[in-house]
């Protein structure tokens, strides 16, 4: 299908043209586009700055830093009878999500062989001919399979250079035929292994929180559905004008990010620093470590864990480099069950008062549409 009706002067026929060729950021690419279309243009204030190099600290208030890290925890031993490795490991999880709701895991479980066939399988679907690709391409929710640019290209305000296939693994695997032919296989071994690591996570974080290891899991049910989000960000021919994806936090329990090394920097996170009496926020940037996952805080377990934890803002700046892949693994509730499924804080020993009221995960969900990704929790704050 020609791109040439995207020259229509109107933005939403521009979009619906766009949509129309099934292509994605990719079909631009292969197209030949050098200059991006203005409904990717992000207005200058959303853009990260350039990076002052005058000092660390400068560099990292303006566009992300590399002289900070997020943490890094090694899980080996997690599962021996060893209580004090235990009491270790739940000590290094507790500071992660409670001071920066970002941290990376090494000695997950999770095989580098899926890992890394998870990566190429996201970048061989992607690569593959319009032709292929366009049977996936679809904006029903129906569906538990969806290829698709933006899942908010018609409801935001700039686009995002980023085309992404969904996949809702649980509480049901999709049909085989439904999942594309290179991600058939190692989408569902994937998936199985994160959701192995998922339960590991979530005892950590239950015993974190002063209750039983499997309170998260079973009572909470933070590991009762699971939508992977298989993201391919292209090379950007002009980076500086628009994003991998903006500045929002994550309506999850809980994610688990596989990201490669192209691009590297590419995710950012905003981590509060204290500046005398004052907290600054910093675009921190999330190096790919190698052989580890990035685990973040979503916005369902803030409130579950009373502020306890942080669900905190982060984005993906788009770059020459690519093409980029990463794959997020989001533990949350959706569809019917959303309706009923109720997030209330936990109600702490120490007599702690709740800080949120408690609110069902659709009611989360309108908020958070309603203020596309930004301050989701304000709402529910008692």
């Amino acid at each position: 299908m020609s791109l040439a009706p995207m020259m229509s002067s109107s933005r939403l026929g521009d979009l619906q043209a766009f949509d129309d060729t099934k292509a994605g950021v990719k079909g631009l690419i292969d197209a030949g586009v050098t200059t991006l279309p203005s409904f990717f243009h992000h207005p200058p204030q959303n853009l990260p700055k350039p990076a002052v190099q005058d000092s660390p600290g400068q560099a990292a208030a303006a566009g992300g830093s590399s002289s900070f890290t997020i943490p890094v925890i090694d899980l080996a031993g997690v599962t021996t009878a060893d209580p004090s490795r235990r009491a270790e490991l739940v000590g290094e999880v507790l500071s992660a999500a409670n001071k920066f709701g970002f941290f990376q895991v090494l000695n997950h479980g999770v095989p580098e062989s899926a890992m890394s066939g998870m990566l190429s399988a996201v970048r061989g679907f992607n690569e593959e001919p319009v032709e292929v690709k366009r049977a996936y391409y679809t904006r029903d929710h129906g569906r538990s399979v969806r290829y698709h640019c933006n899942q908010d290209l018609f409801r935001s305000s700039a686009a995002k250079w980023r085309d992404t296939v969904y996949l809702e693994m649980a509480p049901r695997e999709p049909a085989p035929e439904e999942i594309p032919a290179a991600l058939r296989g190692i989408a569902v071994e994937y998936t199985r292994q994160v959701k192995r690591l998922g339960s590991t996570l979530l005892e950590l974080l239950s015993e974190a929180l002063g209750v039983r290891s499997g309170y998260l899991e079973k009572e909470a049910g933070c590991l009762d559905w699971i939508l992977v989000g298989a993201h391919y960000y292209p090379a950007c021919p002009e980076p500086h004008l628009t994003m991998g994806a903006t500045t929002h936090s994550d309506y999850s329990f809980l994610t688990v990010l596989l990201q490669d090394s192209v691009g590297s920097g590419a995710l950012q996170v905003l981590v509060q620093e204290k500046e005398g009496e004052q907290e600054e926020g910093r675009w921190v940037d999330v190096h790919a470590v190698p052989g580890a996952l990035v685990v973040n805080i979503g916005d369902f377990l803030q409130l579950i864990s009373n502020d306890r934890f942080k669900s905190v803002q982060h984005r993906v700046v788009s770059k020459k480099e690519g093409p980029r892949a990463s794959v997020a693994c989001f533990f949350q509730t959706y569809g019917a069950a959303a309706a009923t499924k109720v997030c209330a804080p936990i109600v702490f020993p120490d007599g702690t008062p709740p800080v949120y009221k408690s609110a069902t995960v659709e009611e989360l969900l309108v908020s958070f549409r309603a203020k596309n990704g930004h301050a989701t929790l304000d709402h529910f704050r008692l």
